[in-house]
C-alpha cells in the first residue's frame, strides 16, 4: 500500500504487535489506490460484535499484522481511482463494500473457483472505520440513491451472513420449523430472513426480555428464554412435536449449541454462524447419529448474497431502518465499542459516521 505524505485522516486502529491489544482513533495518512483499487470516502460503517472480540482478544486474526484499521461493514462514495480499475466506476458513485475479498493465490483462485482462504476487511487488511478506505475493484457493490448509506453499510455481514446461513448453509424451505439462538445484530436479521424464506414457525431464543420482544417485532412466531425449565417442551409444542428442521447459533456460545442440538427434528441441521474458539460437544452422540442430524459450520457470505440483499432492500422487500440503533461520530468509536460490548440500550447496529 502506498500513502500520500500530505493528507491525513482519522482511523480506528487496532494495534496487535506487542503487549496487550490497544485500540485508538488516530490520525494516519490517507491511502493512495494502487492498480485495480478505488479510494472510497466512507459515509457509514457498522460496529459488529466481532470488532469487539478483535479488540478484547477473544477473536484472533488468522493473518497477524502489527496494526489494522477495523470495520468490515462499509458504505460510501467513490473518491478516486487507481490505474487499471475494471468497470465503469467514477468519482461520486454510491457503493457498499464486500466484507472481504479472495486471496488470489490459493489453488481455488488460480482455477477461477470460489476462494477457500478469503481475506476479511478490517481483519486481514485495513477496513472502513476511517474517513477513507481502499477497496479492490471487484469488492465494490453499487447502491441506488434510494438506499441510505447506513442501511447499505450493514448489508455485508450483519444481514448477508444470516441470509447466507439461512438460505444456503441451512437450506431453509417454506413450512420448515426454524430456531434462532441470539437475537442481536446477526440473529435479529436471521429471524427476518427465516420468515422471508417461509419458515414456520420461527422460534427466537434469547435470555434478554428486550431481545425477545424485538425478535417478535421482527417476525418470530415464538420467543423463548433458554433458561426456562420448560424450554424443550415449548419447542415441541410450537413445532407440533417434530422439533426443528434447522437451528441457527448466532450467539457463539457452547451451551447454545448443546441446547439446539437436543431439540432438532430427525434429519435436522444445526448451523454454527456465531464464532467462538470454545470446543464443540454433542451430549448424546448416539441419539444425534440415530436421528441423522448434522452440524454445519458457516462463515460470512458470498458476493452474490450482498448483491441480492441490495436489490431486496432497494425494492422495499426488506426494510433495514429498524436495524439502525444509533449513529456515533468516528472519533467516538471506542464509546460505540463499549456500548455494544455492554449491550447498553440493547443495540442491533451502531453506525460510525466520519
Amino acid at each position: 500500500m502506498r500513502f500520500t505524505t500530505v493528507r491525513t485522516m482519522l482511523a480506528g486502529r487496532l494495534h496487535l504487535s506487542t503487549g496487550p491489544r490497544t485500540f485508538a482513533v488516530e490520525e494516519v495518512p490517507v491511502p493512495v489506490p494502487g492498480p485495480g483499487e478505488v479510494l472510497v470516502e466512507v459515509r457509514a460503517a457498522g460496529v459488529c460484535l466481532s470488532d469487539v472480540h478483535l479488540i478484547d482478544g477473544s477473536l484472533r486474526p488468522l493473518r497477524l499484522s502489527d496494526a489494522v484499521t477495523l470495520g468490515h461493514e462499509v458504505a460510501g462514495v467513490v473518491h478516486s481511482l487507481g490505474p487499471d480499475v475494471a468497470g465503469d466506476w467514477a468519482p461520486g458513485a454510491r457503493v457498499t463494500l464486500q466484507a472481504g475479498q479472495s486471496c488470489g493465490r490459493c489453488a481455488e483462485c488460480l482455477r477461477r473457483r470460489p476462494c477457500r482462504l478469503p481475506l476479511t476487511r478490517g481483519v486481514d487488511y485495513d477496513g472502513g472505520w476511517a474517513q477513507y478506505a481502499l477497496a479492490r475493484d471487484d469488492t465494490l457493490v453499487p447502491i441506488p440513491d434510494t438506499l441510505p448509506f447506513d442501511q447499505a453499510a450493514i448489508i455485508p455481514d450483519a444481514v448477508s451472513t444470516p441470509y447466507a446461513a439461512v438460505v444456503q448453509t441451512g437450506q431453509v424451505r417454506p413450512a420448515q420449523a426454524v430456531g434462532v439462538w441470539g437475537a442481536g445484530g446477526l440473529g435479529a436479521h436471521g429471524v427476518r430472513i427465516a420468515r422471508m424464506a417461509g419458515a414456520a414457525p420461527v422460534i427466537a431464543v434469547d435470555p434478554l426480555p428486550g431481545a425477545r420482544e424485538r425478535a417478535l417485532a421482527f417476525g418470530a412466531d415464538v420467543a423463548l428464554d433458554p433458561a426456562d425449565p420448560g424450554f424443550a417442551a415449548a419447542v415441541k409444542e410450537a413445532t407440533g412435536g417434530r422439533g426443528l428442521e434447522a437451528a441457527f447459533d448466532f450467539a457463539g456460545v457452547p451451551a447454545v449449541r448443546e441446547q439446539a442440538a437436543a431439540v432438532l427434528a430427525p434429519g435436522g441441521v444445526l448451523v454454527l454462524a456465531g464464532l467462538t474458539p470454545q470446543p464443540l460437544t454433542v451430549t448424546d452422540g448416539t441419539r444425534f447419529s440415530y436421528r441423522q442430524n448434522q452440524i454445519r459450520g458457516h462463515y460470512g457470505s458470498s458476493p452474490e448474497h450482498v448483491e441480492q440483499l441490495v436489490r431486496l432492500a432497494a425494492t422495499g422487500r426488506l426494510d433495514l431502518a429498524p436495524s439502525i440503533t444509533d449513529h456515533v461520530p468516528l472519533a467516538d468509536a471506542a464509546d460505540a465499542v463499549a456500548r455494544l460490548e455492554n449491550k447498553t440500550g440493547d443495540p442491533i447496529r451502531l453506525i460510525l459516521v466520519p
